[in-house]
């Protein structure tokens, strides 16, 4: 029987080449600045987005709070909207780690915009938490892969700056969100104070995010990154494989978007369907007649993994590991049940 996992884009396996990459790498001690390969990746991924310095972290979760913690103090308040991955999947990391509060939006499917921001920022006063940061996500997990595009972004971030805040972006599927809109990575940093560029996700490396930002930050970025446990030493091994996805994995992405395409307009014929999410990168979020458990249930029966993110809602993933054949499997699968 085959096996189709679609439960997300983190469960990809390195590819022959990025393997062959990793095998080669020079590596150092990373922590002393050392490492060759992580240096390499750090420098690539800043140009690519056109930012001054980046840092290579395990995840995106430690990219993303490590963000917060160097654009906030204790008792600040951060706007993001209601699904954030930083809010909801970051184990109360904003608490936690920065002792701030967050306010959050009720955007369309994860985008939010300067009109629904600019009300929501505290005026100075003793009584309110001082607002001190906008965090983005780009593409939207609980959106089903919504995208900004600069167009979206331009009049946040003006916002910000005439209002003294900081901006940031979880940029967990940023290239797909790219592949999308068409706009330019590089124009990214003329927007963000950071960006959080996930290497684990769509692009298939097995470890890694990179964090963006200017030298000064990044600086004591470094600091809490060995706070937080995140010096990983002779990291070029894993660096290597960021590279690699970086040089050779951006461009298939529209293969995934397609694939989720396809996966989309079968759904939407389906009577135990009654809603697809439109479908925009390589995320299908869509609503069952029966319990999402039981529907998973059947799809487990015929070697389909995916995941449920309501009582009734399921969400495919499509990745580099996902090939046509395979979809035109899901596809009959989704026909019969």
């Amino acid at each position: 029987m085959i096996t189709v996992d679609l439960r997300s884009d983190t469960v990809t396996k390195p590819t022959p080449g990025m393997l062959e990459a990793m095998w080669g790498a020079k590596v150092g001690d990373d922590v002393f600045g050392e490492d060759e390969t992580v240096n390499a990746l750090e420098q690539k991924a800043a140009a690519m987005f056109g930012m001054e310095a980046a840092i290579f972290c395990p995840s995106g979760t430690m990219t993303n709070q490590i963000a917060i913690k160097c654009f906030t103090q204790p008792l600040d308040e951060l706007i993001a909207d209601q699904t954030a991955h930083v809010y909801r999947y970051e184990g109360g990391g904003i608490a936690f780690n920065s002792g701030v509060s967050t306010r959050l939006l009720n955007g369309y499917r994860g985008i939010i915009t300067a009109e629904m921001i600019a009300p929501e920022i505290n005026n100075e006063n003793i009584h309110y938490p001082h607002t001190s940061l906008v965090v983005l996500e780009n593409t939207v997990n609980k959106g089903g892969g919504s995208c900004y595009t600069l167009d979206h972004i331009k009049p946040i971030a003006e916002l910000c700056k005439q209002r003294g805040l900081k901006i940031h972006l979880d940029g967990a599927r940023i290239f797909n969100a790219l592949a999308h809109t068409g706009d330019k990575a590089v124009n990214y940093g003329t927007y963000f104070d950071g960006i959080s560029v996930c290497l684990s996700k769509g692009l298939g490396a097995p470890v890694g995010s990179v964090l963006l930002a200017d030298k000064a930050t990044i600086k004591y970025a470094r600091r809490i990154r060995k706070v937080l446990g995140g010096g990983m030493r002779q990291a070029g091994f894993l660096a290597a494989a960021g590279i690699y996805a970086l040089d050779h994995h951006i461009e298939r992405l529209k293969i995934d978007h397609a694939h989720a395409r396809i996966l989309g307009e079968e759904l939407v014929k389906r009577p135990w369907v009654t809603n697809v999410v439109p479908v925009e990168t390589n995320i299908v979020l869509f609503d069952t007649t029966e319990p999402a458990a039981a529907i998973l249930a059947k799809l487990a029966e015929k070697g389909i993994k995916a995941s449920s993110t309501d009582t009734h809602r399921i969400r495919f993933v499509t990745h580099l590991d996902v090939h046509a054949e395979e979809v035109e499997y899901v596809v009959d699968v989704v026909k019969g049940l």
